[in-house]
């Protein structure tokens, strides 16, 4: 499945299935085929993936360092903020455009 997130005051965005429900539920959205964020919910959403990125980061950042006596913590090879980025953009535009976003529709 892709998650194609539409609004009037940004493009297209487009993310495959898993990425895009980590975002979603990062968000506190059901991730189900067809949604919304409301203009109400934009600033709640942005302050939520933020609130995710820096915690990943602190992860990361914490990670034993190599030639220690643990092997360090897998991490994906793309952070959470590369992935949040494109998403935290549109949330951005949206907000200051008062417009809603929506996907599956």
């Amino acid at each position: 499945m892709i998650y194609k997130f539409r609004s009037k005051a940004a493009g297209d965005l487009i993310m495959l299935e898993p990425q895009g429900r980590r975002m979603l539920e990062i968000i506190g959205k059901d991730a189900g085929p067809k949604g919304i964020i409301t203009v109400a919910q934009l600033a709640d959403a942005i302050q939520a993936l933020e609130t995710a990125v820096a915690r990943d980061e602190a992860v990361r950042a914490s990670a034993v360092p190599p030639g220690q006596d643990e092997d360090p913590p897998a991490m994906e090879a793309v952070s959470l903020r590369q992935r949040a980025k494109p998403l935290l953009d549109m949330l951005r535009r949206c907000l200051a455009g008062e417009a809603d976003v929506v996907w599956g529709v």
